[in-house]
This record gives C-alpha cells, sequence and structure tokens, in this order.
C-alpha cells in the first residue's frame, strides 16, 4: 500500500512530533521516540494517537473560539 500523504506545512511536523513525546510522556511511555513502536501494544500506541487527536480538536475548538 503506498503512502500518498503530502505534507501541508513542513514545519508542522516538528511540533506533532514533540507533541507525541510529550504525550506518550505523560502516559507513561518514555523515551517514545526512540523505542520500536512494533514492540509497544496496539492499545499504547493508539492512546498516543488518541490524546493527539483529542488535543489537537481542543486547540482548533479554542482558536475557532477566539481564545
Amino acid at each position: 500500500m503506498a503512502n500518498n500523504n503530502k505534507v501541508v506545512v513542513p514545519e508542522a511536523r516538528m511540533a506533532l512530533n514533540q507533541m507525541k513525546a510529550e504525550i506518550a510522556n505523560e502516559l507513561g511511555l518514555t523515551n517514545y521516540e526512540n523505542i520500536d513502536k512494533g514492540n509497544l501494544t496496539s492499545r499504547q500506541n493508539g492512546y498516543v494517537g488518541g490524546y493527539i487527536t483529542k488535543r489537537l480538536v481542543e486547540m482548533a475548538e479554542r482558536s475557532m473560539a477566539g481564545k
């Protein structure tokens, strides 16, 4: 399966990676950037992705509310 994702804002990649590391750390997954994600459970990886989505939605809602 080909990866057809296009990077729209290249500068956002670093911010998203930082957010991913912060959330993983909050969930008790230390050194997340350097560990083999294949050794983590689907639940652990899913929590990180889910919390990123939740936080991005919260940020967008605050932005749209003018806060």
